[in-house]
Formats: C-alpha cells, structure tokens, sequence
C-alpha cells in the first residue's frame, strides 16, 4: 500500500522540482534567454528634405526613400525607419519598419497618410508581426536594406553610425 503512495508522491514532486530547475539554469544561461522587442514609438512623420533616395538595384522601377533623421537601433538590435515608395506614377506608400539582422527579419509597425485630410498621420499596422526577408523576392527593397545598409557584411549587431555612413555612401559592397 505505500509503495503506490510513494510512487504518487515521485510523479507530483519530480515535474514541479525539475521545472524549478530548468528555470535556475535559464536564468544563467545567456544565449538562451529570449529576445524582448522594445515598444517602438512613431517617429516624427517625414520631412521631403529628410527623405534619402536609395538604390534598391534594377528590379524595381519605383523610387525608394529612407527619412533619415527616423533612422535608430534600439538596444533590442532592430533597425528601425520610415520608408517612403514612390511609384512611376506618382503614388506614394509610406511606412514605418523594423528589422532584425539576428533572424533576418522585418516587420512595418505603421503606414503614413501622405494625402487626403488625414495626411501627414501615422496608422498603426494593427497585424504587425515579424515576417522573414527573403532572398528570392527580386523586387523587394527589404533585401537590399538587409545586404547592402543595415545588416551589411555580417556585422553582427547593427551601430547607428555604420548604418547612416552606409546610407551617406549608397550601401555596402563586398570586396571583389
């Protein structure tokens, strides 16, 4: 009879001892701690002498701006800017992004109204969630952001110096 009380005993104090334990590790362990997101705050909407005309290569025919003075790193290590499309026919997107060059990632936190009588507003992105940069979407600016300014040549950790001398110069290029 107290062999099946023992055995009880082992199965609700085990589990709760070895969480417990799992915990204490984690808390030790550097590398497995989980990444935190910084709330990201709006920035200033774009001012045209702050906007940056950047080269994103030859398979897009719009023009893509970067508002410069909203460019940061967060001490979370996510780029964050605004970035104004303007299309061959005059149509401007703008948005306000992140990315992260520790998971190749990027996310649009808000979308700017550049007409109308809300013009010169932020809209939250109410789904804004991380989504991966691919290689393969040719015409996609996030790549080039992601190679060429602000996670240029595996530099780890991005530094807010680096990325604006990168914008300055017209992004990185890998030695020959």
């Amino acid at each position: 009879m107290r062999v099946p009380l023992l055995i009880a005993l082992f199965v609700v104090v085990v589990p709760g001892q070895a969480a417990e334990w799992g915990q204490f590790e984690s808390d030790f362990d550097t590398d497995t701690k989980p990444w935190q997101e910084l709330q990201a705050d709006l920035p200033a909407f774009p001012k045209p002498d702050g906007l940056m005309r950047i080269d994103v290569g030859p398979a897009s025919r719009n023009q893509h701006f970067i508002d410069f003075p909203s460019v940061s790193v967060g001490s979370d290590g996510v780029v964050r800017y605004s970035m104004l499309i303007r299309t061959q026919g005059g149509a401007e997107n703008l948005s306000f992004e992140g990315m992260r060059c520790s998971s190749s990632e990027r996310k649009i936190y808000a979308f700017g109204r550049t007409s109308g009588k809300e013009a010169g507003q932020w809209a939250r992105n109410r789904h804004a969630a991380w989504a991966p940069i691919k290689d393969r979407d040719a015409a996609g600016y996030h790549r080039e952001l992601f190679a060429s300014y602000f996670c240029a040549g595996g530099m780890g950790e991005p530094d807010l110096e680096r990325v604006r001398r990168l914008l300055r110069q017209g992004g990185y290029r890998a030695p020959d």
